[in-house]
C-alpha cells in the first residue's frame, strides 16, 4: 500500500518539473528587447474636466435646493465659489461667500474688506450690485447671444452673469463676440464656458440693469 501511495505522489512532482523545464526554455528564447518601454511616450495625463460635469443637484449645508430662481442662482454660484462661507479667503486673496477681489469691491463702493467679511448683508448687497453693473455692461451681448450655441453650450442670461462674476464683463464680451475663440480661465483653470454651462438657465430677471451700480449703505444699515 505504501508503494502505491509513493508512486502516485511522484506523478504531480514529475509533471511540475516538466512544465517548469518547458517554461524556462521558452523564457530563455524570448527577446526582451521586444517588450522594452524605452523611448515610448507613456504620458497618460487627461484633461481635468471636473468643473464641466454638471450634477443633477447640489447639496449644501447653508442652502436648500432652490430651483432656477435668482436666489437659487446666487446660492449655486456661492456654493461653487466658497461652499457658501462668508468668512472664506482663498490663497489669491479673494474674499467672502462669492469670492470678490478688492478691485471689484471698490467698483461697487466697498473699501473696508474686514467689514465686508464680517457682514453677510453687505456681501449679499455687493453681489447684487456687481451683477446689476455687469448686466448693464453686457446688455447688448445678452440681447444678441442668448439662445445661441457657442462651443456646445446654449447661452443664457444667467450663464453670462455667472461668467462675468468669474472673469469680468470684458472677458465675457471677448468670448461671446469671438464666438468662443478668445477664452478665459482663472488661476484654478476654470473657464468662461464652464460657468456659462454650469449656471445657465436660471431666472435672473430680478437683477436690474444699472450703470455704475453700487451698494446702498443706507438701506443696508436699515435691514
Amino acid at each position: 500500500m505504501r508503494k502505491k501511495i509513493a508512486k502516485f505522489s511522484i506523478l504531480p512532482l514529475a509533471a511540475g518539473s516538466i512544465f517548469f523545464s518547458f517554461s524556462t526554455k521558452k523564457a530563455a528564447n524570448l527577446d526582451l528587447e521586444d517588450y522594452s518601454t524605452y523611448d515610448l511616450e507613456l504620458d497618460y495625463t487627461v484633461p481635468d474636466v471636473r468643473d464641466e460635469i454638471e450634477p443633477e443637484f447640489q447639496l449644501s449645508t447653508t442652502s436648500p435646493f432652490l430651483g432656477k430662481s435668482y436666489v437659487g442662482f446666487k446660492e449655486a454660484l456661492a456654493f461653487k465659489e466658497s461652499r457658501g462661507d462668508y468668512k472664506s479667503i482663498n490663497e489669491f486673496g479673494y474674499l467672502g461667500k462669492y469670492q470678490f477681489g478688492k478691485g471689484t469691491l471698490e467698483l461697487v463702493g466697498v473699501y473696508d474688506t474686514m467689514g465686508f467679511l464680517n457682514s453677510p448683508a453687505l456681501q449679499e448687497a455687493a453681489f447684487y450690485a456687481n451683477a446689476s453693473r455687469n448686466k448693464w455692461i453686457l446688455q447688448r451681448d445678452i440681447k444678441r447671444f442668448v439662445g445661441k450655441n457657442i462651443n456646445g453650450v446654449i447661452v443664457t442670461e444667467s450663464g453670462i452673469l455667472a461668467a462675468a462674476h468669474l472673469a469680468g464683463p470684458g472677458s465675457v464680451k471677448k468670448y461671446l463676440r469671438s464666438w468662443g475663440a478668445q477664452a478665459f480661465s482663472d488661476a484654478f483653470g476654470t473657464t468662461v464656458k464652464t460657468y456659462m454651462k454650469r449656471f445657465g438657465g436660471y431666472d435672473t430677471s430680478f437683477v436690474t440693469t444699472t450703470k455704475n451700480a453700487r451698494v446702498d449703505f443706507d438701506n443696508l444699515n436699515e435691514a
